[in-house]
């Protein structure tokens, strides 16, 4: 999984990012790139262009779109009516490939089938409507490793991984 989140653990509000932060949008750009990208169709629908990002396969899970491949959202992408369903798509895709991107749903039904979670921790609150799992409050994860204090227009954020423990 791969998120940006608020001191509550927020991720967004009114389908919309809660700030939009370069340093943040490039570190998504350098992990994901190349890789396989899960998202839901309002997190779709919150990009640029309301298009799947360039140099990623990007599924959508999504029961009110029809399935199957897709591209009049502007590129080619793959829509998936179920967990299952996504899963089956994803078991030749190397493990290290693949980014839960979103939202709220999406994340929560995907948390039990993930080994790690990269979580820019963002030190400030901002009225979030859509949440992530608190993950420091989740018996199965532990933080591994924390990049330092990084400064934006005045917020500062931290690039961190937590870690399934039975993966150890």
């Amino acid at each position: 999984m791969i998120a940006a989140v608020d001191k509550n653990w927020g991720i967004g509000q009114d389908g919309k990012l809660l700030v939009r932060l370069p340093g943040d949008l490039k570190y998504f750009r350098e992990k994901t790139l190349g890789g396989v990208l899960i998202m839901g169709r309002v997190t779709l629908e919150s990009l640029p262009g309301k298009r799947p990002l360039p140099g990623r396969t990007t599924i959508v899970l999504s029961k009110s779109l029809a399935g199957g491949v897709r591209t009049d959202y502007g590129a080619e992408m793959e829509i998936c009516d179920s967990v299952e369903a996504c899963l089956r798509r994803l078991e030749k895709v190397p493990r290290g490939n693949i980014f839960v991107a979103g939202g709220e749903s999406v994340y929560r039904q995907f948390l039990p089938y993930c080994a790690d979670c990269l979580v820019t921790k963002i030190d400030g609150s901002f009225g979030a409507d859509r949440f992530f799992e608190d993950l420091d409050a989740n018996d199965a994860f532990e933080l591994a490793w924390e990049s330092p204090l990084q400064e934006e227009n005045g917020i500062k954020y931290v690039f961190s991984q937590y870690d399934r423990k039975e993966n150890k």
